[in-house]
């Protein structure tokens, strides 16, 4: 199944792990929206600096911004109503987790990239 992913820091530059999240989620077919502060793209994804109140049919939100600039995102993320949010390493926050369970989203500690190279998406 196809899985509508918001990718939270999407950057142009190639040798960050946002934009290979970003290659590899499109590689897999699942539709992309990557949401930055830097205008872009991947490989022909625009990278949107103008981040949409809604997405229609958002399955998972990864995470590629640190703990200290999550907290202004919280009610962002929330809005979008996603059905998981993927913490990638060096993302983890217990904070957003107590509220994510509160909105009942649910959310892991994960590497994107893993998850995808072993099926496990």
């Amino acid at each position: 199944m196809k899985k509508k992913t918001a990718i939270i820091g999407a950057t142009p530059r190639e040798g960050k792990y946002a934009y290979q999240a970003t290659h590899r989620l499109k590689m897999h077919d699942h539709p992309v929206v990557p949401l930055g502060v830097r205008a872009g793209e991947i490989d022909g994804e625009q990278i949107l600096t103008d981040w949409p109140n809604t997405i229609e049919d958002l399955d998972t939100v990864t995470m590629y911004v640190g703990p200290a600039r999550q907290p202004e995102l919280y009610d962002y993320i929330i809005g979008l109503s996603p059905k998981r949010v993927i913490f990638n390493p060096g993302t983890e926050n217990n904070e957003f987790y107590q509220k994510l369970n509160s909105a009942g989203i649910e959310h892991e500690e994960a590497c994107t990239l893993v998850l995808l190279s072993t099926n496990s998406y």
